[in-house]
C-alpha cells in the first residue's frame, strides 16, 4: 500500500468525524469572503454611509479574521489528539514522522482547501442576500446586485492560506515533540478525573457565585448617581473582573458543588440519568473552567453588544420623537428674523397640497438655582464645572403656549419625563426653585415633571424644559439677566397631519436649505441617519456575533466528540448490564442540556445585567429587543447541543447492533 492509498482510506474514513468541522470551514470562508464583497462592492458607498461606517467594516473584518484563526486552529487541535493513536501506529509501522506529516498534510489540503472553494462560492451567492438586508436596515434604497469582487477573492486566499500554514506548522511541532508512548496515551489524558470535593474547593464554589452576584449588583448601580465621574471607570473594571473571576471559579468549583448538594439529597440512590448527567458535568466542567469562561465571556459580549445595538435601533423613531416633538423644527434665531424661513416652508406645503399644523412658542433662557432640587449635587458640581447646580441656565415658557395644563404662580413644572427617568443627574421630587433676573430674583415650588416634551433637545441642550405662569414669564423677559446669551428666541414645530405625507415633506424641507447645523430639524431625517448608522453597526455587531456563536458551537460539539470516545466503554458495561438505549439517551440528553445550557443560561444572565445598566443611553425600549435577540441566539445555540445529541445516539446504537 503506497501513501496515496493511505491518504484515500483515511479520508474515506475520517470524513464522517470531520463533517462538522467542513461545515464550519465553509460557514467562516462564506461569512469571510460575502463580507468582504460587500467591504468592495461601488453599491456599499451609500450603506457606510462615513469615514466611521468604512472603518467599522474594515475592523470587523479583523476581528472576524480572529475568531475564525483562532476556532479552526482549536478545532484542528482537537482532531490531531483523538488521531493520535493512529500517529503513534504509523510510526510502528516503521513511517517517519516526515512522511506522517506529508500524509496529514495531504489530507488537510483536500479537506481544507476543498472546503475553501466550496465557501468562497456560497459566499458569493450569498453576498446578495446579506446585501439585501444590509440595505433593509439601514433604510438604503439602492438595487442588490450580484458583483465578483478579484480584491476580496485575493483577500479572502491570503486569509485562509496564512491560516493553513499556521495549522500545518502546529501538526509539524506535535507530531515531532510527541513520543509513541505519548501518541497513546494523549486522549486518555485531556479531562480531569472525578475526585471528592475539598473544603477549598466548596471554598471556591462560593465564592464564585458570591463575585457574580456582587458584579451584578454593582452593574445595577453604576449610573444610578452613587458613582461620580472619576469612580466611574474604577467601578467599571471591577465589574469586569468580578464577573469574570467569579465566572471561572463558578465553572471551576460552583457547578460541582451545586451539583453535589444535588446528589448528596438523593442518599446515594442515583439513576442511570443521574450518573450520565450530574456526576459527568460536576467534574469535566471543573477541566473544562478556562474554556468555558472564554466562551461564556464572549457571548455575553456578542448578546450585549447586539442588544443594545438593537436597542438603538428598535428606539430609532421614539428617540427621535424625544428629540424633535414635531414633525419639522423651526427656531428664531437671537436679532434675526426668521418668519420668512417658516413662511418659506408653509407655502411649499400649501403647493404640495400638504396639509399641516403650527405651533408657536417664545423661549426664554434665565439663571436658575436647582441646588434644593438636585439629589446629587456633589457629583453635578465638582465633575461637570460647566454644570453647577447654584448657578447654571435653564430654557423656560410659558403655561399659555401649553395647552394640557396651567401652572400656578407660586409653581413650576419640568417637562421631560424621560430625562427624570434615565438622566444620571437625580431630581427630588420637590423642592424650591430660584430663577435670578438683573435686579430681581423669584422663587418658585417646583411640582416636579410633566411626561410630554415641547421643544427639541437641541434648542434646550438635552435639558428639561421648565413651564411657569404667563405673568412671571413676563416679569421674567422684562427683567433679563444680562449675562445669559441667548441663541434663539421663540420656536415653530410643523406637524404634518397625514403620516403618509412626511416622507415628501421632508423632501421639500431639505429642498430649502433648510440645515439642522442652524437649529431647523427633520424628525424624518432624523430617524433615517440614526437607523442607517445604528443599522450598520447592528449588521456587523449581528456578523461578529453570528460567527462567534457558530465557532463556540462547534468547540463544544467536538468537546462533546472527545468526551464520548473516552466513555465509550461506559456505555458498554451499562449496556452489559441490562439498561435499554432508551435509558442511555435520557441520561445524554440531561447530560446536553448541562453542557449547553450552564454556560448558555451564564452568559444570557451576565448580558441582560451589562444591558439593563446603562441601556437608557442606547434608547427608549429595553425588554422587547433584548428578548428577541435572546431567543434567537438561544435557538440557533440549541442547535449545536441537538446534534450531540444525535452523535451519542448514533454511537450508543452501534453497539446495540453488535
Amino acid at each position: 500500500m503506497n501513501i496515496n492509498q493511505i491518504i484515500y482510506r483515511n479520508l474515506k474514513k475520517n470524513i464522517k468525524n470531520y463533517y462538522l468541522y467542513i461545515f464550519a470551514l465553509i460557514f467562516s470562508v462564506a461569512l469571510y469572503f460575502s463580507f468582504v464583497t460587500l467591504q468592495y462592492d461601488p453599491a456599499m458607498d451609500t450603506a457606510k454611509g462615513s469615514v466611521k461606517g468604512a472603518a467599522g467594516l474594515k475592523t470587523s473584518s479583523i476581528l472576524l479574521i480572529v475568531i475564525v484563526s483562532i476556532f479552526l486552529l482549536y478545532a484542528n487541535n482537537l482532531f490531531i489528539k483523538r488521531r493520535s493513536k493512529e500517529i503513534g501506529l504509523f510510526q510502528l509501522i516503521g513511517m517517519t514522522k516526515r512522511a506522517i506529516f506529508r500524509i496529514l498534510s495531504v489530507e488537510n489540503l483536500i479537506l481544507y482547501f476543498g472546503s475553501l472553494l466550496i465557501g468562497i462560492f456560497l459566499g458569493f451567492s450569498a453576498s446578495r442576500l446579506l446585501m439585501l438586508i444590509l440595505f433593509k436596515i439601514t433604510d438604503v434604497n439602492d438595487v442588490a446586485t450580484l458583483r465578483f469582487s478579484v480584491d476580496a477573492l485575493a483577500q479572502t486566499l491570503v486569509v485562509f492560506s496564512a491560516i493553513y500554514i499556521l495549522i500545518m506548522l502546529m501538526n509539524y511541532i506535535f507530531i515531532k515533540r510527541q513520543s509513541i508512548l505519548a501518541l497513546f496515551h494523549a486522549p486518555s489524558t485531556t479531562q480531569q478525573r472525578a475526585k471528592k470535593m475539598t473544603p477549598f474547593q466548596i471554598l471556591i464554589g462560593i465564592l464564585g457565585i458570591g463575585l457574580i452576584v456582587f458584579g451584578y449588583h454593582l452593574s445595577s448601580r453604576l449610573f444610578s448617581g452613587d458613582f461620580i465621574a472619576n469612580q466611574l471607570f474604577i467601578a467599571m473594571l471591577t465589574i469586569l473582573g468580578s464577573v469574570i473571576l467569579g465566572t471561572y471559579l463558578f465553572y471551576k468549583g460552583s457547578v460541582s458543588f451545586i451539583f453535589n448538594l444535588i446528589r448528596k439529597k438523593k442518599d446515594g440512590y442515583l439513576h442511570v440519568t443521574d450518573v450520565l448527567s450530574l456526576s459527568s458535568i460536576m467534574f469535566r466542567m471543573r477541566s473544562n473552567s478556562l474554556l468555558l469562561t472564554v466562551i461564556t465571556t464572549l457571548s455575553a459580549l456578542a448578546i450585549g453588544f447586539l442588544s443594545l445595538s438593537y436597542i438603538s435601533y428598535y428606539s430609532a423613531e421614539k428617540t427621535a420623537l424625544e428629540s424633535i416633538p414635531d414633525h419639522f423644527s423651526i427656531p428664531t434665531h437671537h436679532e434675526v428674523s426668521e418668519a420668512p424661513k417658516v413662511k418659506q416652508f408653509t407655502n411649499a406645503l400649501d403647493k404640495a397640497k400638504i396639509d399641516y399644523t403650527t405651533k408657536h412658542l417664545d423661549i426664554l433662557e434665565t439663571k436658575v438655582d436647582l441646588e434644593d432640587v438636585i439629589s446629587t449635587p456633589s457629583q453635578s458640581d465638582s465633575d461637570n464645572p460647566a454644570f453647577n447646580t447654584s448657578d447654571t441656565t435653564m430654557t423656560v415658557i410659558s403655561d399659555d403656549d401649553v395647552e394640557t395644563f396651567d401652572v400656578a404662580q407660586i409653581d413650576i413644572f419640568f417637562t421631560s419625563n424621560y430625562f427624570k427617568k434615565f438622566s444620571p443627574i437625580k431630581f427630588k421630587d420637590q423642592g424650591r426653585i430660584k430663577l435670578s433676573g438683573e435686579t430681581e430674583s423669584l422663587n418658585l415650588n417646583f411640582k416636579g415633571f410633566k411626561d410630554m416634551n415641547v421643544l427639541p433637545a437641541r434648542l434646550t441642550n438635552a435639558f428639561p424644559v421648565a413651564v411657569v405662569d404667563q405673568s412671571i414669564y413676563d416679569a421674567l423677559v422684562r427683567d433679563q439677566h444680562p449675562d445669559v446669551k441667548q441663541e434663539f428666541t421663540d420656536y415653530t414645530g410643523v406637524n404634518i397631519k397625514n403620516s403618509s405625507n412626511v416622507k415628501k415633506a421632508d423632501e421639500i424641507f431639505r429642498e430649502l436649505g433648510f440645515s439642522k447645523w442652524a437649529g431647523y430639524e427633520s424628525r424624518y431625517e432624523e430617524t433615517i441617519n440614526q437607523k442607517r448608522y445604528v443599522g450598520l453597526i447592528m449588521f456587523i455587531v449581528g456578523f461578529l456575533g453570528l460567527t462567534f456563536l457558530i465557532t463556540s458551537g462547534c468547540i463544544l460539539y467536538f468537546k462533546q466528540m472527545d468526551e464520548s470516545e473516552e466513555e465509550r466503554p461506559n456505555y458498554t458495561m451499562l449496556w452489559k448490564l441490562g439498561f435499554t438505549e432508551r435509558d442511555l439517551l435520557k441520561g445524554i440528553r440531561r447530560k446536553q442540556i448541562f453542557n449547553f445550557g450552564i454556560p448558555l443560561i451564564v452568559g444570557l444572565s451576565h448580558s441582560y445585567f451589562a444591558v439593563k445598566s446603562g441601556w437608557f443611553f442606547f434608547g427608549i425600549e429595553m425588554v422587547t429587543p433584548t428578548a428577541i435577540v435572546m431567543l434567537i441566539y438561544t435557538g440557533l445555540y440549541s442547535i449545536f447541543g441537538i446534534l450531540s445529541v444525535l452523535y451519542y445516539k448514533r454511537m450508543i446504537r452501534m453497539h446495540y447492533k453488535r
